[in-house]
């Protein structure tokens, strides 16, 4: 038994008369007849039964034609999804995000997708970049927006945009704060930095003879923010991050090589759903 052998039996049911199902399915008398006889011989029960007027259904027939409607509906939607999400157009983006990313997410490009192709969702994890890395290389998510800098080993990126670090924090208290600034003003400011960006900092107030006061190290840029909120120090964090979250001053720093870059990522020997590669030409070639 099969879906065409289903579609035949179907056809025959509504036109009770093998002639006329016939010329609907553009077949032979012959191998029709053979097929309802095959299709009878497997389900071991008789489906029509003949007359003047042609051929009717028996009561097993009846009910055998219940099943194989919904069967080829069934097989017809399958086909249809299957196409579609060949084509993009159906499907689960999980979408790994960095918390400074919300002027990105959504935008414009997404909301067209998801009102072009409703079929198409999205499942949302947000963390910090390294952690979305691991999430990204175990397979957790099939796409990230982070920041840099990190491992690309194995990863495939595409640059979305460019930060800049600057500097946040209460002017009242740290009176630096009060207009733009050099790096080499932090000398024996408290610092609060993420620190993963701890190394190029280091390098810088090395090359000028600062040695930085680090009062907070912490894993994340929004906690490097809250804590200068609360007055305990200067936080160094990029500038999209600041813009999110910061209650105190965000002062550009007019000399310093600490740009940071969003970059969209996924693994190079992963293969692709066709609408995740649809979601990442969006992002990358939004014209």
């Amino acid at each position: 038994m099969n879906v065409r052998q289903l579609q035949e039996f179907l056809v025959v049911a509504q036109e009770k008369q093998i002639t006329a199902a016939t010329k609907r399915l553009y077949m032979a008398q012959p191998p029709l007849s053979y097929q309802m006889k095959q299709l009878e011989k497997e389900l071991g029960t008789k489906l029509f039964t003949r007359n003047s007027y042609g051929i009717q259904l028996t009561a097993a027939g009846e009910s055998f034609q219940r099943y194989a409607q919904k069967i080829v509906r069934l097989a017809q939607s399958a086909e249809e999804e299957l196409n579609q999400e060949k084509k993009g157009e159906l499907g689960t983006i999980h979408l790994g995000l960095i918390s400074s990313t919300g002027f990105l997410i959504p935008n414009q490009a997404m909301q067209q997708l998801t009102t072009f192709y409703p079929g198409i969702k999205f499942e949302i994890t947000e963390a910090n970049t390294m952690q979305l890395i691991d999430q990204l290389t175990s397979n957790l998510i099939d796409v990230a927006i982070v920041r840099t800098p990190f491992n690309t080993r194995g990863l495939r990126v595409a640059a979305l945009c460019d930060d800049q670090i600057v500097a946040v924090g209460d002017p009242n208290s740290y009176p630096v704060l009060s207009q733009s600034l050099a790096i080499k003003a932090f000398d024996h400011q408290p610092l609060i930095i993420y620190r993963r960006f701890a190394a190029i900092f280091n390098n810088s107030f090395a090359q000028l003879g600062i040695n930085p006061h680090y009062v907070v190290k912490c894993d994340d840029a929004r906690t490097a923010i809250q804590r200068a909120n609360g007055g305990m120090g200067i936080a160094l964090v990029p500038q999209l991050s600041a813009r999110s979250c910061a209650q105190t001053k965000i002062v550009p720093i007019t000399d310093q090589p600490w740009d940071s870059q969003i970059q969209l990522v996924w693994q190079k020997e992963t293969l692709l759903q066709p609408v995740t590669r649809k979601f990442i030409n969006l992002l990358t070639n939004p014209d």
